[in-house]
């Protein structure tokens, strides 16, 4: 895993190389810089070494110089595609950097190249005698990659604080994206906080070329779900999902250096950690996860049994979750982008236990999202149902009914699912999933804010996504929304920011090619049946697994959000673009007295205070 940066046009090599220290905690094993003077080129590398460490070094070219590549990220079809392009006659120097597939790739497929790729990546490609920079980012993101154009010429990072480092490039507040964070906790791409600065979508690209200063934006691939009715058993198709699983995490376990298995005692890790087994042995194998001593919010001990149960090596640290509070001004001072997604604290502690053991993780992130394992897709029936029978006046009466419960700050409490599930049901179908997932609602927006605010501008990501869909399956639909937007923009982002803190390279198995291709063509009673979620990967890990991981209920990684609102306090001196401070300071009067629950808003607004207070 690294950081990468660079520019063309303006600026100089001490501004390459600040930029580049600014992404140290990506790789802090070595640094190296590129520069063609002539046409005013300049990359920058930071590398955490993983794969051929003695021959793996960036700036990477081919030996005639004509490629010169910056990479982030692991290729794990590199060894097939490295036989490839040596049967085309592509002579290599190193022993099996995956980097030098890039390099050769590009030369043979040129903006194609990301299409024969299976990984996470995002990387930076010049060719020197057409004069034209191309950068492309894997097909879920994993890995970040922003970039601002400027009258003379182009800039882009690993990361907006490096981004941001290029002289005179400020970036001035988005007030349009700040909107839609409030909207969704997080900021779906190619958004940014800043209006001139924009993060290339998953399975984006472009090309840049620097005599004629032209940029070209490119989307090479997109999730789609386009269900196929199979032809064979649900056994059959069990097992071949099994095996897809197996071969996707065989694939993942490749490294020059120690690796282990995050667990969190959910059926997404549980089944990674078994399928890893598969191919080491099980005493090899460290699988880490933490506890915590307020029972709510305590997974530990599922994890155990799994670990048991597999016969890994297992690490379990135990935390107090006050404990942890006092960690927070640090994670989020270097969160980079603002992602209002509280299980940030528990991944940046997860990530800090298992670095003292290893340098690369598989994790089960990917397996919600493509198999309907969130709480909206079980609602989404009853919602159908509610939204023909109950008419407006009715549902307006429940939901201040049910304003009148008492408030619970426990893990994912009834109360609080009830608000959730009403609030959606107050709009069309288009709009349920965003509302029941972001921080605020339109018209709480609109006051919070001080101007109108409209649903249709707010959610016209998740909207488009929902038309636009190519199954009318609402399971389906919803897959859309939280594998194209909530996966990328907010799950990925936040496990990439919180391990790269720590050094520490973070895989995840669910999003390879071959099994992502299974998943999408997959009919929705596969993954939603008789209110069960993840049917057919249930079925799939029985034989793996106990009955008791695989069948109970889904908890997430949270924090007691709400009692922590309660007692923080925003950081002093910064305030928050465009946000009336009135209406701000009486929602945070109205959260600590009980008379509301502003959770999820002061949290984002905590954030971004934090974030404010580091950019400037």
């Amino acid at each position: 895993m690294c950081g990468i940066c660079g520019f063309a046009g303006g600026g100089s090599l001490d501004d390459l190389k600040a930029m580049t220290t600014a992404l140290a905690h990506r790789g802090p094993d070595a640094s190296g810089y590129w520069v063609d003077s002539e046409r005013r080129l300049f990359l920058g590398h930071r590398r955490l070494s993983i794969i051929d460490i003695e021959g793996g070094a960036q700036p990477m070219s081919d030996a005639a110089g004509g490629i010169v590549v910056v990479f982030n990220g692991e290729i794990y079809n590199h060894n097939e595609l490295r036989r490839e392009l040596q049967g085309r006659g592509r002579r290599f120097l190193t022993d099996h950097s995956d980097t030098e597939v890039l390099v050769h790739g590009f030369a043979e497929w040129g903006e194609d190249l990301p299409k024969h790729l299976n990984g996470m990546f995002a990387f930076a490609a010049y060719d020197r005698q057409r004069g034209v920079l191309f950068l492309a980012r894997d097909r879920f993101g994993e890995k970040p990659l922003y970039y601002a154009t400027e009258p003379g010429g182009f800039i882009f990072a690993s990361e907006l604080n490096a981004l941001r480092l290029f002289p005179g490039l400020e970036g001035e507040v988005d007030r349009a994206a700040l909107r839609k964070l409030f909207a969704y906790g997080f900021l779906p791409a190619p958004l940014t906080i800043y209006r001139n600065l924009r993060k290339i979508p998953a399975g984006g690209s472009l090309t840049y070329e620097l005599a004629g200063r032209r940029l070209v934006e490119r989307s090479y691939w997109r999730f789609a779900v386009e269900p196929q009715e199979p032809v064979r058993s649900d056994a059959e198709l069990a097992e071949e999902l099994r095996e897809l699983l197996s071969e996707s995490v065989r694939r993942r376990l490749m490294s020059d250096v120690p690796l282990g298995i995050f667990l969190s005692g959910g059926i997404d890790s549980s089944a990674v950690l078994a399928m890893a087994a598969r191919h080491r042995e099980p005493a090899g194998l460290d699988s880490f996860a933490i506890g915590f001593r307020e029972p709510s919010y305590d997974e530990s001990r599922f994890a155990q049994v799994v670990a048991e149960h597999v016969g890994s090596r297992h690490h379990c640290e135990v935390l107090s979750l006050e404990g942890a509070r006092s960690l927070m001004p640090g994670i989020l001072g270097r969160l980079d982008e603002p992602i209002a997604d509280p299980s940030i604290v528990p991944t940046w502690l997860l990530s800090r236990f298992a670095r003292r053991t290893v340098t690369v993780a598989l994790s089960g992130d990917g397996g919600d999202e493509l198999f309907a394992g969130y709480d909206p897709f079980a609602a989404l029936a009853p919602a159908a149902w509610y939204r023909a029978l109950v008419p407006g006046p009715l549902h307006r009466g429940l939901k201040r009914l049910v304003e009148f419960l008492p408030r619970s700050s426990a893990n994912m409490s009834l109360d609080f699912k009830l608000r959730r599930t009403l609030r959606g049901l107050s709009y069309p179908p288009e709009y349920w999933n965003p509302a029941w997932l972001g921080p605020l609602e339109p018209a709480e927006i609109s006051d919070l804010m001080h101007e109108r605010v409209a649903a249709e501008d707010l959610y016209s990501e998740a909207i488009a996504a929902w038309r636009g869909a190519a199954s009318a399956d609402p399971v389906d639909r919803t897959l859309e929304f939280y594998t194209r937007f909530y996966l990328q923009d907010d799950i990925l982002a936040k496990v990439d920011r919180a391990s790269m803190m720590h050094s520490l390279e973070v895989r995840a198995p669910f999003l390879d090619n071959d099994l992502v291709e299974f998943a999408r063509r997959l009919p929705s009673r596969y993954k939603m049946r008789s209110g069960q979620r993840k049917f057919l990967l249930k079925e799939a890990l029985r034989p793996s697994l106990p009955a008791g991981i695989i069948d109970r209920s889904k908890k997430g990684f949270g924090i007691p959000l709400s009692d922590w609102m309660k007692h923080l306090r925003p950081p002093c001196g910064r305030r928050i673009p465009f946000i009336a401070q009135d209406a701000w300071e009486q929602r945070w009067a109205a959260h600590r007295s009980g008379k509301a629950d502003y959770r999820q808003l002061l949290w984002c607004g905590h954030v971004l205070q934090h974030h404010f207070q580091q950019a400037h």
